[in-house]
């Protein structure tokens, strides 16, 4: 597409989005008489207006029915997570069955970790990125010391090439032919959060099985982000929050996907009652016997609460579907860079540099700029305009155009504000 660095231009684009009126169904900061403008959806997504009248649904349920909301009235408890599974199987690209809904990011990650982290003999190693999210660096240093080993000795960091900031993925590879059969375990994000790097999952999950290990995946900056397959991708495990992208509220209620092939393969799992067989759940007996699917893998009672603010925004995903989310996302991204590289032709061009890489295909939403210089004044600066960024030290600001509610003018406005600054 041919872009044009206007105002007009911008309006142009919103007019002739088809997905624009998906923007009303979310409630939009206030700033001064209007609206702010909301680029951090990487961080954490708006509120869908739906969720206030499903979350009202459970509290009146509660109200009328006590415990028994769980057997009871309209919508029962304990056949919620029905209504949850299969639109997220739609947005990675699973089987609903291979879909739980539970706990937080961190947590699944651990009980993942626990029933897929098996270190034997020498084949003890696990790969990360170097620069992954802090929960994930602590989640592997605290599982290595759990497991009586060194992290320094057994969690081995891929990081960009000197001079560079992204990870090539022929390094990613390397690492992992040189662990050999020394290696257990990937666990990678889909997404860097600090860099808006994309992986190739698949090529990922090739190399790492070649190795004979296993791939467990932090999709936390990739779903409802990115169109996902992780039925073709094929890693063994994958765990993801719902408070981004997916904007089910601050923290809300995660999910993981355990392909079929665990199921019913008796691999040893932190148990607890929740994930008890269905047909015998209140039978409350000795001996765990797991449902034969993902939700096996469940310990305690969910909220529901946490249930229907996530329903509320899946409902607008089924809608608008990822593929079409997916086409606007590469439009207002695109219409970024572009009027980032016009940006370099002015004095305050001069100190930004793009860290997500330009090729649409190796990023998301999200986008960061690094600052050479007085970074932390230009974001303050922003927000002040009512501009929602993020800022992660030492000198970058994030930002994402969510094609769910961010309209290309918002874009255009952050550029010319960005130039105005300067």
């Amino acid at each position: 597409m041919q872009f044009e660095n206007s105002r007009s231009f911008a309006i142009s684009m919103d007019e002739a989005d088809e997905l624009a009126s998906f923007r009303d169904r979310f409630l939009q900061p206030a700033h001064g008489n209007g609206q702010a403008i909301y680029l951090l959806g990487n961080s954490l997504g708006l509120q869908p207006r739906q969720t206030q009248v499903y979350i009202n649904e459970i509290l009146k349920s509660w109200q009328d029915f006590g415990v028994e909301g769980f057997f009871m009235g309209k919508e029962p408890w304990l056949e919620y997570h029905e209504k949850l599974a299969a639109p997220l199987a739609a947005m990675v690209g699973a089987e609903p069955d291979e879909i739980v809904v539970m706990n937080q990011l961190t947590v699944n990650l651990h009980l993942m970790m626990a029933s897929f982290y098996k270190p034997q003999g020498k084949r003890r190693k696990i790969i990360c990125e170097a620069k992954a999210f802090p929960s994930d660096q602590y989640l592997l240093e605290s599982q290595c010391r759990f497991h009586g080993l060194d992290p320094d000795d057994t969690i081995v960091e891929v990081k960009p090439r000197a001079g560079t900031d992204l990870i090539a993925e022929e390094d990613i590879e390397n690492a992992i032919r040189q662990c050999g059969d020394e290696l257990a375990l990937v666990l990678w994000g889909g997404v860097n959060y600090y860099t808006g790097q994309y992986f190739d999952l698949k090529r990922l999950a090739v190399a790492t099985h070649a190795a004979g290990a296993l791939l467990g995946l932090d999709l936390a900056h990739a779903v409802g982000n990115l169109p996902l397959q992780l039925d073709k991708w094929d890693p063994d495990f994958a765990c993801w929050c719902n408070y981004k992208y997916v904007n089910a509220g601050p923290g809300s209620i995660a999910a993981a996907f355990i392909p079929r092939r665990y199921h019913k393969s008796g691999r040893v799992r932190l148990a607890g009652w929740w994930g008890y067989d269905k047909a015998a759940r209140f039978k409350m007996e000795k001996g765990f016997v797991p449902v034969q699917s993902a939700e096996g893998w469940q310990l305690s009672t969910p909220s529901p609460i946490l249930y229907a603010a996530l329903r509320a925004s899946l409902e607008i995903f089924e809608e608008a579907g990822m593929q079409k989310l997916r086409e606007k996302s590469l439009q207002l991204t695109g219409y970024l860079y572009f009027l980032l590289d016009e940006l370099k032709m002015h004095p305050a061009g001069a100190r930004v540099k793009i860290l997500t890489p330009a090729d649409p295909e190796k990023r998301g939403c999200q986008v960061s700029l690094l600052f050479e210089q007085q970074g932390r004044a230009i974001f303050d600066a922003l927000m002040k305009e009512g501009i929602f960024v993020d800022w992660r030290e030492p000198n970058v600001i994030r930002l994402a155009p969510v094609p769910l509610y961010n309209q290309f003018e918002e874009v255009w406005k952050f550029c010319d504000l960005l130039k105005r600054i300067g």
